[in-house]
């Protein structure tokens, strides 16, 4: 199989530039979606960059220009901990956005993270086959990912086990206390996106974002193995992000093909 993966990268003077040009992206792509196939669907992630992002859609500008009727959200990963607990994925985006835009509840797809995370994995399976109508087609219309020091994405972190995972898109990710346990989307759910996008800032993902965007993710981060086999990624980076970046990566496409 061909695989066409088209990456895009842009770095941005700030976080509120980046994340007002996010949501201008995420307004242009719920229109097209909507008007192509009749609704928009998105998965969210947690951690503190996607927070101002959040805030803008929940705000007047973007509220009343996204036909939220349409709109059904899910969730990349979740912490195993209750839906208003401050660690919850949830949470966030109910508090920054969720309950204030025109969204109808039975569109809101929540990880059950007050439950067992193999339950709560297997629940959300079955949400996301429901919903999708089949085993096989599992497609989101956008991505909204992060990326850590580590190099993680969405509950995937280094050396774990749910990096091998090929069969089943929800599995429960298991940690030693005092870390919480999390339920994660898999890689195969990731690839089959059309649209990835990746959000990232401060000094301290400098060198992570340049190990997967500049160097061809030697250290195999999570962040660097999605690489949808139809859709596109873009990363949205601050100046501090892209610190570690020798090329000018602020307009540049690059079109690769394996």
């Amino acid at each position: 199989m061909t695989e066409i993966q088209r990456l895009q990268v842009r770095v941005f003077q700030d976080l509120e530039e980046l994340s007002r040009v996010a949501a201008e992206l995420i307004t242009v792509l719920s229109k097209k979606s909507i008007v192509s196939r009749g609704r928009f669907v998105v998965a969210l992630s947690g951690g503190s960059t996607p927070h101002r992002l959040y805030s803008l859609l929940g705000s007047p500008l973007y509220r009343d220009v996204i036909d939220w009727s349409r709109v059904y959200i899910f969730w990349t990963d979740e912490r195993c901990v209750s839906k208003d607990h401050a660690e919850s994925n949830y949470r966030l985006a109910h508090d920054a956005f969720l309950s204030r835009v025109p969204l109808p509840a039975q569109n809101i797809h929540r990880i059950r993270g007050e439950d067992e995370p193999g339950k709560a994995a297997e629940a959300y399976e079955d949400e996301l086959r429901n919903f999708f109508s089949g085993p096989e087609a599992i497609v989101f219309d956008l991505i909204i990912l992060g990326v850590g020091e580590d190099g993680h994405t969405a509950s995937l972190f280094p050396g774990s086990s749910a990096l091998d995972e090929r069969m089943r898109p929800v599995v429960p990710v298991y940690f030693q206390e005092p870390k919480i346990n999390r339920v994660t989307l898999t890689l195969p759910v990731l690839n089959h996106a059309a649209q990835i996008l990746f959000l990232a800032s401060g000094r301290p993902k400098a060198a992570a974002v340049h190990e997967i965007v500049e160097d061809g993710n030697p250290k195999q981060y999570p962040a660097g193995l999605v690489k949808p086999l139809q859709g596109s990624i873009m990363w949205m980076i601050d100046q501090e992000a892209s610190s570690a970046l020798a090329r000018p990566f602020h307009t540049s496409v690059l079109n690769e093909q394996r």
